[in-house]
């Protein structure tokens, strides 16, 4: 997923896009466990859009701080 597309989303979408991000990690890390993993490389990118997500949502938080202030 694009940064570009991720800050055109409310705050309450990437919320819950984190939440489904976190989800999917967990499954991904069970299936690896498992030895199920079709592509490993999903788990890694998974991960990226995580940070991405709370990367947004960290600049959001704090641009309505400072605006507010």
């Amino acid at each position: 997923m694009e940064a570009k597309e991720l800050r055109d989303m409310s705050t309450d979408d990437l919320t819950q896009k984190r939440t489904e991000l976190r989800e999917e990690i967990g499954h991904l890390k069970l299936k690896r466990a498992t030895s199920r993993l079709e592509n490993p490389m999903k788990l890694g990118q998974t991960k990226r859009d995580l940070a991405r997500v709370e990367t947004i949502l960290r600049e959001k938080a704090f641009q309505s701080g400072k605006g507010a202030a």
